[in-house]
């Protein structure tokens, strides 16, 4: 047979992700934070696309806009600004209160030390109110104020500038002496003298390397670092895992003396740098709510709050595209139009998503949401994936970062996928979220005569509710959720009941 090259046409079928798909998969990944930020991005860069948002208006309605002179604008706000006498009054208090600055002046505009631009306003612009909030003082910023007034050498201010810098958010220094030496130049005998001059700064235990160092500067301070409590902060170790018999050996005093110290060392604060922690927390809100149903059954919806409504303006398209000469103009305009339509059948098609999911996790869980927790069924991606028919990677993004409100309480979507423990019984596997549960009920429920053992806890498992299950898993589900050994537990239990 020779061998000659040919053309043939064949016809197949395959799956290509396009740029577009895969924007699309990873919408569906992004908590309502994020997508809100991407949806943000888009309107500012996107002109046909536009916020359905009760107060947003569209391209053609700021097409159609006067034209507002910024500086009418800023003479008219300050025209019904008003003197700060006037702002104390509507307030009910005194003007220092107010403006501390203003204080014994008639009004701002009236201000003598202020230079009066056009329209009798500073400068031509109106105070801005938010000057007069007080700042929060950062950790950095409150050690550097004392730095100054305990250290006078330049240099000494310099090293200790340095260890400021290497604090971290609890107050401890996290570089090395000799590290921080090598990096100013310096001897690390200097570095070592500045350390101990600025460990008395406030808040008292700021600049510690360790834990025990943290408390014998607090400890010092209030003249109550004697030998034996300086022994005490050198076997922490001991009073973590309780064994005060061994520790009481160490540092030699009875029991009654070390309840003493350790109700000393309680009174202490760990993480001194804390007090100076401002980071806003942020609430978690659903995506989804989960309420009963006139009829008994359950109601999912989609939290409207936070789900991005846009919409592609297709009548300023149509305007503009009349007006468009250049080619590549249009080609810019034709790409906008159909990033428009993709975003918002995008954002359409997620939201659609995640109520199916919602939906079956809802149905897989009935017991869960009506009995409580020893109720939740053993479930996996596979599982709802199978009913709704789609991928299992297609779950997985849309669960992540995703949080549903149930009346049991607000859960991420992530809880509700665990695996399964075999029944000794031949029933129903038993979730293991629920099983960890259980074991925190009995733990939880334990006597300090009667310690149970991991071992003990398997055997009750399995004799009361047929979960088969080993000790080492025990073991596992219960340092996972931080639960100490039953020694510890067992010395835990009579420390506090002397």
């Amino acid at each position: 047979m020779a061998l000659s090259p040919r053309l043939d046409v064949r016809q197949s079928q395959s799956l290509t992700l396009t740029p577009q798909l895969m924007a699309s998969i990873r919408l569906l990944q992004l908590s309502h934070l994020e997508l809100s930020a991407f949806v943000d991005a888009e309107l500012m860069r996107n002109p046909l696309l536009e916020s359905d948002a009760p107060d947003g208006d569209t391209p053609m309605e700021r097409e159609r806009a006067e034209e507002i002179d910024p500086y009418r604008d800023v003479v008219d706000h300050s025209d019904h600004l008003g003197s700060a006498a006037t702002i104390a009054d509507s307030l009910d208090t005194d003007v220092s209160n107010v403006f501390p600055e203003q204080s014994g002046q008639d009004s701002l505009s009236q201000s003598s030390s202020w230079p009066e631009g056009k329209g009798g306003v500073l400068g031509g612009e109106a105070p801005d109110i938010d000057q007069y909030v007080s700042a929060q003082i950062s950790l950095a910023d409150h050690l550097a104020e004392q730095v100054n007034l305990i250290l006078k050498d330049p240099a000494e201010r310099l090293i200790a500038r340095s260890l400021v810098d290497n604090l971290d958010e609890r107050g401890y220094l996290m570089a090395e002496i000799d590290q921080i030496a090598e990096q100013l130049g310096a001897d690390a005998d200097t570095v070592e003298a500045v350390l101990g001059k600025v460990q008395g700064c406030e808040p008292l235990g700021v600049f510690a390397r360790s834990l025990s160092e943290c408390l014998a500067i607090q400890l010092a301070e209030k003249d109550r670092l004697d030998p034996m409590m300086a022994g005490l902060l050198a076997h922490l170790d001991l009073v973590a895992s309780h064994d005060l018999a061994l520790l009481g050996k160490k540092i030699g005093a009875d029991r009654e003396d070390i309840l003493d110290m350790l109700a000393e060392l309680r009174a202490l604060d760990p993480r001194p740098g804390r007090a100076f922690d401002f980071t806003p927390v942020q609430s978690v809100v659903p995506d989804v709510f989960v309420k009963r149903g006139n009829d008994g059954g359950w109601q999912v919806e989609l939290n409207s709050d936070v789900l991005p409504r846009v919409l592609v303006n297709r009548v300023y398209y149509a305007s503009i595209s009349k007006k468009t000469r250049d080619a590549e103009e249009k080609t810019f305009l034709v790409d906008c139009l159909n990033t428009a339509n993709w975003l918002t059948k995008s954002l359409d098609q997620r939201a659609q998503t995640i109520l199916k999911v919602a939906t079956e996790i809802v149905k897989q869980q009935d017991g869960f949401l009506r009995h409580g927790i020893s109720h939740l069924r053993p479930m996996t991606l596979k599982t709802v994936a199978t009913e709704i028919e789609m991928h299992e990677s297609t779950v997985s993004r849309v669960t992540a970062n995703k949080y549903i409100a149930t009346p049991r309480g607000l859960f991420e979507m992530k809880y509700f996928f665990t695996t399964a423990l075999n029944s000794s019984s031949g029933g129903d596997d038993h979730s293991a979220e629920a099983v960890r549960h259980r074991i925190r009920q009995l733990i939880d429920a334990e006597k300090p005569e009667a310690i149970l053992s991991d071992d003990t806890i398997a055997d009750v498992l399995k004799r009361e509710q047929g979960i088969d299950v080993a000790r080492r898993t025990v073991a596992k589900y219960r340092e996972g959720m931080g639960i100490a050994s039953s020694v510890i537990r067992r010395r835990q239990k009579k420390a506090q009941m002397a």
